[in-house]
């Protein structure tokens, strides 16, 4: 399983919209192959960054309301949050350099 903390349509105002840190949330779902593949991914960049980012998991299949607040059509779909707006969206299964250059700007 992954050590990505996992936030519920219930927690996700409090745990993602109300912090002030960066916040990427990764939607994905069970069956999603690209999502298992990006999944230990995630993992590998919040544990080498764990002062500038943090990364949570919200499984779309359960909680269908923020995946449609945020209009989650493709999975995997990852959004960083700061201070409670999107400031970027990454779409897609991605090979770690790939990701770590998309978020460039949250982990320098």
């Amino acid at each position: 399983m992954s050590a990505a903390h996992e936030v519920t349509d219930a927690t996700f105002a409090d745990e993602v919209l109300n912090s002030s840190d960066t916040i990427m949330v990764d939607f994905w779902a069970e069956w999603c192959g690209p999502c298992r593949a990006v999944s230990p991914i995630l993992d590998a960049i919040a544990s080498e960054n764990p002062d500038k980012i943090k990364i949570v998991k919200l499984n779309v299949d359960d909680n269908p309301q923020m995946a449609m607040k945020y209009q989650i059509t493709s999975i995997p779909a990852m959004k960083v949050f700061r201070g409670g707006e999107v400031v970027k969206t990454v779409i897609g299964a991605k090979p770690k350099p790939a990701l770590e250059a998309d978020l460039a700007e949250f982990l320098a």
